[in-house]
């Protein structure tokens, strides 16, 4: 193989990324095939002398179209998903092509400089403290690794002990705070950084899955030694903001440290009309949110922020003697984020939002809060479909019927039926499904003909029912 090699395989590549692009609006949402289908289409022994690079490419794209869901789909409600921002899919083909290892400043002056100017816009965007640090990361999990990371370190530094060196073993017990309605991956996060997951203390929820501030000023004065509160911004289920300024409030009385999950929700601080419901968010020690998200950049992009930036470099760093580390103005991305080698994500991040600006972020945010309420509002009217909780964000709860069954049988037809695609969840014991609206491409004609579809595969079940009822 030569570099005369890529000229065909690019426009190969093109020509196949060009046709999938083109048909997303139109297809059967949903993957069609499953593992079997998958295996027997892809599977073969390892050859002895490999195969023709043209003809893997070919293989490789007749196979998405049953195998993979079409989840830059407008009509893709599965999770808190985004799709890809035309700008930020071709970036993210530039760092492809590039390839450049963005761990150290010395190896990509570009990528450390990119990855610096787009930590900056985020925090003028979001309205955080100018002085937090920021790491560009797989996702919101390693997020939260990285912030709760140094979260440990500040409040055991504070503390008098010092983790990075001496490790956990005899440390001040550190008590970490979280909400019942705290997302999967802080458990996750706690695990990792060696806490485990009984030293996380539940505080109880409301209706909308907002962490309770009473209780959580009940709870902290009985907690002796270091303490970790970690709020959620945009409940998974519900979309709905704990109220932040309280629990900050109830947690600087303490001497503890705030971490917030902001996942999607904090994108909501670029939007005018829902800068409030993130109110006291300023306050916080820590945050952790998914470009991949709200942004719409390509998979995958999460960012780290931390006001206290000694505590985020103490966590993070690492050295080595072969190493050409700057030690001055220079960015070296290895102080922030855990990871050494690394792809320069912060590249679609940086041309995401220069392509955007500020308004752009906020009609994004706005344009798929109103596709939400629109779900909602039409839903509604339907006689036997609830609305479980209210739509603050892009998030709706709807059940059908008052039987799991049925909502389960209706979340199970929408995805055989390829309209669009959403997916179930349980909310205080009760099946429902969960629409999230997070794409850029999301439009009114979206939401109605989903909804449509929606509606059919219930009136269809419902008709059933009571024809086998009635027998």
């Amino acid at each position: 193989m030569t570099f005369e090699d890529f000229e065909p395989l690019l426009s190969r590549a093109h020509a196949h990324a060009h046709a999938f692009l083109g048909g997303l609006s139109q297809r059967f949402v949903g993957a069609r095939a499953g593992r079997e289908e998958m295996m027997a289409a892809l599977d073969a022994p390892l050859s002895r002398h490999g195969e023709d690079p043209a003809a893997v490419l070919d293989l490789l794209a007749r196979n998405v179209e049953r195998g993979a869901s079409a989840c830059a789909a407008p009509r893709y409600f599965g999770f808190v998903i985004g799709g890809s921002l035309p700008v930020a899919l071709a970036a993210d083909w530039l760092v492809s092509t590039w390839d450049q290892n963005a761990g150290i400043h010395v190896i990509s002056p570009l990528a450390a400089a990119m990855e610096e100017i787009a930590a900056r816009w985020l925090l003028d965007l979001f309205d955080l403290p100018r002085e937090s640090s920021v790491g560009f990361v797989t996702g919101c999990q390693m997020a939260h690794f990285t912030c709760l990371a140094a979260a440990r370190h500040g409040v055991l530094r504070r503390a008098g002990w010092d983790v990075e060196t001496d490790g956990l073993n005899g440390a001040p017990r550190v008590h970490v705070v979280a909400s019942q309605e705290a997302h999967i991956t802080v458990d996750v996060a706690l695990r990792y950084l060696g806490f485990g997951t009984s030293a996380l203390v539940h505080v109880e929820s409301d209706a909308q899955g907002r962490m309770r501030a009473d209780r959580l000023r009940e709870i902290l004065p009985a907690l002796q030694g270091p303490v970790i509160v970690c709020a959620q911004a945009g409940n998974v289920n519900t979309g709905a903001f704990d109220p932040l300024r309280e629990i900050a409030d109830a947690t600087r009385v303490h001497g503890g440290w705030l971490h917030v999950d902001g996942a999607f929700g904090l994108w909501s601080r670029a939007s005018t009309a829902l800068h409030a419901i993130a109110d006291g968010i300023e306050l916080a020690d820590s945050w952790a949110t998914d470009a991949h998200k709200w942004l719409n950049v390509p998979y995958d992009s999460g960012v780290a922020i931390v006001r206290n930036s000694t505590d985020h470099h103490d966590a993070m760093t690492s050295a080595a003697a072969y190493l050409v580390q700057t030690r001055g103005a220079e960015r070296d991305a290895v102080d922030w984020v855990p990871e050494f080698s690394r792809r320069a994500r912060g590249i679609p991040v940086y041309a995401a939002l220069r392509a955007l600006g500020h308004d752009g972020v906020a009609d994004l945010v706005d344009r798929c809060c109103a596709r939400a309420r629109q779900f909602a509002d039409r839903l509604s009217v339907e006689p036997g479909v609830a609305i479980l909780t209210d739509v603050v964000l892009n998030q709706v709860l709807v059940r059908f019927g008052d039987e799991d069954e049925l909502t389960r049988d209706v979340i199970a037809g929408v995805q055989a039926d390829g309209t669009c695609w959403a997916g179930g969840t349980t909310w205080h014991g009760r099946a429902a499904m969960r629409i999230s609206v997070s794409n850029w491409a999301t439009s009114e004609g979206d939401v109605n003909f989903s909804t449509d579809a929606m509606l059919r595969v219930y009136r269809s079940l419902r008709e059933k029912r009571a024809a086998a009822s009635s027998r």
